[in-house]
């Protein structure tokens, strides 16, 4: 999944949430993916906790990563029409751009990033409930 431009932010937020699908199934991957004491030998556990923590790893990172460019994006976007405004103080047009881009970055962007925290932490405790047995993961995880 690849995250669109910043400028679009719809569709920024659209493919957050599409990325964030194995975070919201983290809980079914695991009840699917683990056995239960029966069938224990019948799956490689180990092999299966760190698979999904590869895949849980790599989103979050993807994640991570494309909102901070938009918040770096953003911040240059609100450098340069700060600029402009300030040579030219009478654009009202110029000015509702900077607060609108401003309240986008300050606000918006900043609350992905919360969000993000939010998620990864209830990935990672799912995730450390279920494999703590099978798979020791690095010292990153909660």
């Amino acid at each position: 999944m690849s995250i669109t431009s910043c400028n679009d932010f719809m569709g920024f937020q659209e493919a957050l949430k599409k990325m964030r699908d194995i975070d919201d199934k983290i809980i079914y991957a695991l009840n699917t993916s683990l056995p239960t004491e029966s069938f224990k030998g019948q799956v490689d556990s180990e092999k299966t906790c760190r698979d999904l923590y590869g895949h849980l790893q790599t989103g979050h990172k993807k994640r991570e990563e494309a909102i901070r460019n938009c918040i770096l994006v953003s911040a240059e976007t609100l450098k340069s029409l700060r600029e402009k405004r300030d040579t030219n103080p009478n654009d009202i047009e110029t000015d509702k751009k900077f607060k609108s881009e401003q309240r986008k970055v300050l606000r918006v962007l900043q609350s992905e990033l919360n969000v993000e925290d939010i998620v990864k932490e209830r990935s990672y405790k799912a995730f450390n409930e279920r494999c703590r047995i099978f798979f020791q993961a690095g010292p990153s995880v909660l």
